[in-house]
């Protein structure tokens, strides 16, 4: 059933007097009629008609601008003001001023947004990788077409495009410009539509040239021997990985990191970075920075200024006494935009639908549509030349006697009958009649026709090569491959954006550098945890615990290392020895619960050392179940400080240990009886939750009291063998008197 909007209520008081006409009665209308009838329409418009580019490379905004100011002579005439261009396309573009002046800024040579710019401006366009450094008004600027403007509209009066009436219909523009080149991959273009989003690097305009060409004679050509990455106007370096590019090239998805370029003035001990990724800005990296100095992650850096203006981008970092500059600019690389990464979604508007098309697909439906724009320009050159042909023919025909072409037009009496004369007197049609009839007097005569008919040998022979052309596609890709073969030549446009392997990058850690020495860490029953140096145990007397607590586990450790707390919420919570501080003797230490920020009512119930994470853990549970797990399972390459259901949660946990290498373990039970079994009878388990293995055999809700060796419980009163299990589970062996009085002392 759909859902309706609520009808308001008719409002019959109006507590303004002045205000009237508020009386309406509001109707209702389904939820899905309304999203078909007003959302919908808003969508498509959105997507279509303004935030996607299309096959020549322009989104709608683009293109009136362009066209607005070829139309007004900016392609060889002087510049204008850019607020006078502005109000020009207005006629094309009813956005409002500000957001057509925008679109200008950034196609624009003085803001540097493009690689290859359409505007070619003077004054004050702001720069691309500066937020601070704004355009001035459009009153103060000035712009004019750049030379490449000559290949976008390029033979556009020769009908290669469909034409359209404007939005009020006082004009016609172009639904498309026939590019002569794949604008489309050249200009750099970003898009947020309606459910969909589209996102456009820039290639460097010889190399898309280039694999043009070898695109057009093989389709199946490695395109990245000719246009290997993307290029950006800002420059900087790209890490380059055939696999990612390959995903972009045939996808149109993925992304790639790009890294800013840099060099080091030893003299000054500055760092300069004068280009930065596409992506960024200057303001963004130098406020990311002084936030990493101020935390304490960055110590190296003196002072940081942004001294970008007109002339061009310029970051200067001075360094403090004896810091390494290359390890400097890998920890910012890693730290903050310097290095950034371009996503790739290239979502294309071909014949009104967006496709999201790899480049290779990209080139193809160029190809496509540029071979029916150049078919349509050779179609209206054949038209011109053979009307003009017919016409020529005409005049050839008259050159055998002027004289009667000269009566005719005399000995007629009325105007309207001078052209039927003449087709009836020279067997001509009305076309050629009434160009005969148009010649001037002066022009009547031997040496003006005969050098008028000699064109006729030409445009037979043009005529004939047009058909020749029109006739093979193939023939069409040539004079299409010719025309980037001449863009190549006469728009040298050297790459900015260099390449660098990954191979060639320089790897640092953020973390800070901590300490290495040994340390003894200690925990109490109630979950406080010391952490002592060696000096510290040597010279300490007695250590201090709070009232009803006392020692419950010790074991060694490096400041290095780091630890894994289990508590009785089945979580283990990773830590590093570095965190707390070293403990002294009269000191209580860190209280895990509160450190660790644990629930409520959870608390500790052991902590190991993993180390390297290659060995086992071994855990022992009250129920009598044993198990031998993976401490990989615990590492985690994030920096993920919690891991949940990271043990089993059937009994209550009695012991852990990590095991390097087997060994024996003694467990007794409730009901003294002891067993002793070597850990080789465990199998290692990759799951943390696992429930292992029963050690002893479950009777009479006997549950384990204590874990140890059999030399420990037994004080060599008994054999130990005696009480060996050969497999698991086991009821063990019960305990003499004189075995249990070694345990008894041990409790004590």
């Amino acid at each position: 059933m759909a859902r309706k909007t609520k009808a308001q209520p008719k409002k019959k008081h109006v507590d303004n007097p002045n205000v009237i006409g508020l009386h309406s009665e509001v109707l209702e209308q389904p939820i899905t009629q309304t999203l078909e009838v007003n959302y919908m329409p808003y969508a498509m418009s959105t997507n279509v008609s303004r935030a996607f580019p299309e096959i020549d490379g322009f989104k709608p905004s683009h293109r009136k601008l362009l066209y607005t100011m070829y139309k007004m002579g900016l392609l060889n005439g002087a510049r204008q003001k850019s607020a006078n261009i502005v109000g020009q396309t207005m006629k094309l573009n009813p956005h409002g001023d500000s957001a057509i002046y925008e679109t200008m800024v950034r196609l624009a040579t003085g803001n540097e947004a493009l690689l290859t710019p359409f505007v070619e401006s003077k004054g004050n366009f702001g720069k691309y990788y500066s937020g601070d450094l704004s355009y001035a008004a459009s009153r103060y600027t000035e712009a004019k077409l750049s030379p490449i403007c000559a290949e976008i509209f390029k033979d556009i009066d020769k009908d290669p495009v469909d034409f359209m009436d404007s939005y009020d219909g006082a004009m016609k523009e172009p639904r498309l410009l026939p590019t002569t080149f794949p604008n489309i991959l050249v200009s750099a273009n970003k898009g947020i539509g309606v459910a969909m989003a589209s996102d456009i690097c820039g290639f460097n305009l010889n190399e898309v040239c280039e694999a043009t060409m070898h695109f057009l004679k093989d389709p199946d050509c490695d395109l990245q021997k000719y246009m290997p990455a993307p290029d950006f106007s800002t420059g900087g370096e790209i890490i380059y990985r055939r696999e990612e590019m390959d995903r972009i090239y045939n996808t149109g998805l993925g992304s790639f990191q790009i890294r800013s370029r840099w060099r080091y003035l030893p003299d000054e001990r500055i760092i300069e970075v004068y280009e930065i990724p596409y992506t960024t800005k200057t303001d963004i990296i130098i406020e990311r920075i002084v936030k990493l100095a101020k935390e304490g992650k960055v110590r190296e850096i003196a002072d940081i200024r942004d001294e970008t203006d007109l002339s061009g981008l310029r970051i200067a970092i001075d360094l403090k006494r004896g810091v390494d500059p290359e390890l400097l600019m890998a920890k910012l690389f890693r730290s903050t935009t310097l290095q950034d990464s371009f996503s790739c979604n290239f979502n294309v508007l071909v014949d009104g639908y967006p496709r999201v098309m790899g480049v290779r697909q990209i080139l193809q439906e160029w190809v496509a549509w540029r071979v029916d724009s150049t078919r349509r320009r050779m179609n209206y050159d054949l038209g011109k030349k053979s009307d003009r042909l017919h016409l020529l023919h005409g005049l050839e025909a008259i050159l055998l006697d002027i004289d009667k072409a000269i009566a005719i037009i005399r000995n007629t009496k009325l105007e309207a009958e001078v052209v039927p004369n003449l087709m009836k007197g020279f067997g001509i049609d009305e076309a050629q009649a009434e160009f005969v009839a148009e010649l001037k007097l002066r022009n009547i005569n031997e040496e003006y026709i005969l050098n008028r008919t000699k064109d006729i040998a030409k445009l037979e022979g043009d005529i004939s090569e047009l058909k020749e052309v029109l006739a093979s596609e193939q023939k069409i890709k040539q004079v299409i491959s010719d025309e980037l073969a001449a863009v190549n030549k006469k728009h040298v446009t050297p790459r900015k954006t260099g390449l660098v392997e990954p191979g060639d990058i320089v790897e640092v850690s953020l973390e800070p550098e901590v300490e290495e020495y040994p340390v003894t860490m200690m925990l109490s029953r109630d979950g406080y945890l010391k952490k002592m140096t060696e000096r510290v145990l040597r010279k300490a007397t007695t250590l201090k615990y709070k009232d009803g607590d006392e020692p419950f586990i010790e074991f060694p450790s490096s400041n290095t290392h780091e630890l894994l707390v289990f508590t009785d919420h089945r979580q283990v919570y990773k830590c590093k020895v570095a965190q707390f501080e070293d403990t002294k003797s009269a000191q209580l230490g860190s209280y895990l619960p509160t450190d660790l920020g644990m629930d409520p009512d959870e608390s500790v119930t052991w902590v190991i050392d993993p180390e390297d994470y290659k060995a086992d853990v071994l855990f022992v549970f009250e129920n009598g179940r044993v198990a031998r797990v993976a401490l990989a399972g615990y590492e985690t390459k994030t920096n993920r400080k919690r891991l949940k259901n990271a043990i089993y949660g059937g009994s209550k946990l009695l012991f852990a240990t990590v095991l390097k290498e087997d060994r024996d373990l003694a467990l007794v039970s409730s009901d003294q009886r002891l067993i002793n079994f070597n850990t080789s009878l465990l199998k290692t388990k990759t799951t943390n939750s696992t429930q292992g293995v029963l050690a002893f055999t479950a009777k009479n809700g006997r549950i384990v009291t204590m874990v140890g060796t059999a030399e420990e419980f037994l004080g060599g009163t008994a054999s130990v063998e005696k009480f060996r299990a050969a497999s698991l589970p086991s009821s063990g062996s019960p305990m003499k008197e004189t075995d249990m009085k070694s345990l008894f002392d041990l409790e004590e």
